[in-house]
């Protein structure tokens, strides 16, 4: 996590109404050249500024179409980091992507170090008994030549750039969380070039290992048996595990977690069902395997909006996600006759984004009216581009299937080559 240094005191002595008129006559001034985006996790006093509401990667399309259609030169990211460097990649060289306050990261993102992922490249390949740096997605004419076991990176977009890069530099893809199951059956294929005659494949799954165990799982895989989980803080270097669970697997599962989802727990699925015997439970598939198996479905940031959004009058639904979320959406379908709540009392917030507030929000909008850029998030060339084959992976396979969400303003975009 960045260090964010303490903003001007009279930005904390103003009250919120006073904040949010100079807010939005910051927004008018600044007009088209500015974009400012909110992720559906952020709290109301902050989401009503934004352009743009959604998930973090359909966001980052947006304020790159957006950027395009009226030549904007900042965006404004309500996020967090990773968030951030997604949309500098995705946006032009010009454009100066900026995050009201640099201690707004991401735990999960952080538990995937990069260095700890060569490391962990380099010690499965010797598990395997063949060289990491071969080019395994090369066919050859002698299929006896090629090594055995290809491995294939996939990455969560809930990951930092350098991971990105990574999964992209090592022939593998990005992928979200809605369509992570086309990701896996591409890679579990060979990526791309497709595997030859006496070649098999496992995926290296970063950062998320419950997002990776809940869609392997619904592939039909045995958590048990087909899924290793990769410690990268063990004191083993070869990740807590033995050559022969590194063979057998065929996802190696990076030991990572969101802090939110983590917070859910089998008892609670349980406990609400007590209490409301015809409630549909909903939960996004970064909450644990057993939390994922008793709910009645999955979904993700997107999937569980449509969901409530098509709910029927007279329906209950609890729902496993984070709280500013779900809160709006119990608001706004509650006028339809739907019951929304959340599936714990507990407070499952995403505490780094909430590190964004109106006074952060205010300062960095000043700053710019001013023409100094603050707290400007700039992805390195190198990873930039190898972070782009990754993410280009992933829309040639899924056609670009996340929806634009928000206002409507704008439409999703493909990666620049």
């Amino acid at each position: 996590m960045l260090w964010q240094p303490a903003i001007p005191p009279r930005y904390t002595t103003l009250c919120d109404a006073e904040l949010a008129q100079a807010i939005r006559a910051r927004k008018a001034e600044l007009g088209d050249r500015l974009v400012i985006l909110g992720h559906h996790y952020q709290q109301d006093d902050v989401i009503q500024f934004a352009d743009f509401t959604g998930d973090s990667f359909t966001l980052s399309q947006l304020a790159a179409e957006r950027v395009r259609q009226v030549g904007a030169r900042y965006v404004v990211f309500a996020g967090v980091h990773f968030m951030a460097e997604s949309a500098d990649i995705l946006t032009d060289d010009h454009v100066a992507v900026i995050l009201p306050d640099l201690g707004a990261g991401c735990s999960m993102a952080d538990m995937a170090d990069y260095d700890d992922t060569v490391i962990a490249w380099q010690r499965i390949h010797e598990a395997l008994g063949q060289p990491a740096d071969e080019p395994a997605t090369q066919p050859t004419a002698d299929s006896n030549t090629a090594p055995p076991t290809r491995v294939i990176p996939i990455c969560y977009m809930n990951s930092t750039a350098a991971i990105k890069a990574f999964c992209g530099e090592h022939g593998g893809a990005v992928c979200t969380s809605s369509n992570c199951e086309t990701i896996f059956r591409w890679a579990l294929a060979g990526g791309d070039t497709p595997l030859l005659p006496n070649q098999s494949a496992k995926i290296l799954f970063l950062p998320d290992q419950h997002l990776g165990r809940n869609t392997a799982a619904s592939m039909g895989f045995d958590p048990a048996t087909d899924m290793a989980v990769w410690d990268p803080k063990h004191p083993d270097a070869a990740g807590g595990l033995t050559p022969n669970q590194i063979t057998a697997s065929t996802f190696l599962l990076w030991k990572g977690h969101c802090s939110v989802h983590k917070l859910f727990r089998p008892e609670h699925v349980d406990q609400i069902r007590d209490q409301w015997p015809d409630v549909t439970v909903m939960v996004h598939p970064e909450c644990c395997y057993e939390v994922a198996q008793k709910a009645d479905r999955t979904g993700s940031t997107e999937g569980i909006m449509r969901a409530i959004e098509q709910a029927k009058p007279a329906t209950r639904w609890a729902i496993g996600t984070e709280v500013h979320m779900v809160n709006r959406l119990a608001n706004q379908a509650a006028k339809r006759g739907v019951t929304v709540r959340m599936l714990s009392d507990c407070q499952c917030l995403c505490t780094t984004m909430y590190r964004i507030d109106m006074p952060h929000l205010l300062w960095v909008l000043d700053e710019l009216a001013a023409g100094r850029i603050v707290n400007q998030i700039k992805v390195l060339p190198e990873v930039k581009r190898l972070a782009t084959l990754a993410l280009n992976r992933m829309l040639h396979l899924t056609g670009n299937q996340n929806a634009p969400a928000g206002n409507g303003r704008g439409t999703s975009a493909s990666v620049p080559a």
